[in-house]
């Protein structure tokens, strides 16, 4: 069983660590690095060939790399699990909302330096159920530079990012939608998303999760991959 685990913005690698703790210990996990200087579809794609073929997990930003990679390249992919993942915005108007916020917010980076910058990212309301001691701050902070993450936030953003919806059906593999179940917007976005791509998608709302459920509860989605993962049949 392989397992790939892509991070969301500001996230490392590592930020997946408690998770592959609760995972059984006899499969293949590996969590991805995010890399560097491409554009979306292009970090999509590099992803898939360092992590390889596999049961692809991705958080927020990394749900939405890993369903670009699943559409894209779907020899990579037996299994897609989107965790806090959106397909992208459908309204050309939204995009360029979303692409002038992201621009401001990396000139915001760029000149206030990182630990201002991600102590703002932190704050928002998005976040505001994840406890300090589980946000792996100072990972964030020893993981990224300062042109690391302006580089995401204006390639790799929602604002940036071609709309998928129409794409969904597309998918064949097994899918799972998860999403926490204090962030309604994207339990929502789980549920249509899910509904968009058919009778292989199956949602799961984790119980007293917000946005960064890998980080809030783990346990609780490391054994609702594990149990789709067995129900998939993609243990096989």
């Amino acid at each position: 069983m392989r397992l790939r685990l892509v991070p969301g913005f500001t996230n490392t690698a590592v930020s997946w660590r408690a998770v592959e703790r609760a995972l059984p210990t006899d499969w293949d996990v590996q969590a991805i690095e995010v890399p560097d200087g491409l554009d979306f579809t292009g970090t999509a794609d590099a992803l898939g060939h360092r992590g390889g073929r596999g049961v692809w997990v991705g958080y927020s930003m990394g749900a939405r790399l890993a369903l670009r990679l699943a559409l894209d390249n779907p020899r990579f992919v037996d299994g897609l699990a989107l965790v806090s993942g959106t397909a992208g915005s459908r309204s050309a108007g939204d995009r360029e909302a979303r692409q002038a916020a992201d621009e401001r917010q990396a000139q915001e980076l760029e000149r206030d330096g990182m630990d201002v910058f991600l102590e703002r990212w932190l704050d928002q309301r998005l976040f505001e159920t994840l406890p300090r001691d589980a946000a792996m701050l100072d990972d964030r902070r020893r993981g990224n530079t300062v042109l690391r993450l302006a580089h995401q936030l204006r390639e790799l953003g929602q604002g940036a990012q071609e709309p998928l919806w129409d794409r969904l059906g597309e998918l064949s593999m097994p899918v799972l939608v998860v999403a926490g179940g204090y962030d309604r917007a994207y339990s929502d976005t789980a549920r249509r998303m899910a509904s968009a791509i058919g009778s292989n998608a199956e949602v799961r709302i984790v119980d007293r999760a917000g946005h960064a459920l890998h980080l809030e509860q783990p346990a609780a989605l490391a054994h609702d991959l594990a149990s789709w993962i067995d129900t998939a049949g993609l243990t096989e």
